[in-house]
């Protein structure tokens, strides 16, 4: 049984800041490379341990899977089956924050 995979407020409002800026060169791609993040992110549904842990935190629950130039930090639940999403951050912004 695979876990349930759910986007934090603050990663909708990445995602959405991603697609927006990608959006002002071409409103096809900035789409397609959304869906890409967010299929990526589900795969951590059946694979939740498949990230690394995030160095910054030190918290063996933070993890995160590097999907191109982004970082996608998840906290894992095992006790709800849960893999909640926190950010989709890209690696060029410095430390991102995990509400």
């Amino acid at each position: 049984m695979g876990y349930q995979v759910a986007l934090s407020p603050s990663a909708r409002r990445d995602l959405r800041d991603i697609v927006r800026y990608i959006s002002l060169d071409s409103p096809e791609r900035a789409v397609a490379f959304g869906q890409f993040l967010v299929s990526n992110a589900k795969r951590l549904a059946d694979f939740p341990e498949m990230g690394r842990v995030v160095p910054e935190f030190d918290d063996p629950s933070i993890r995160e899977i590097v999907v191109r130039t982004y970082r996608v930090i998840y906290r894992v639940d095992h006790g709800d089956c849960r893999v909640d999403i926190a950010r989709f951050w890209h690696g060029a912004r410095g430390t991102p924050g995990v509400d």
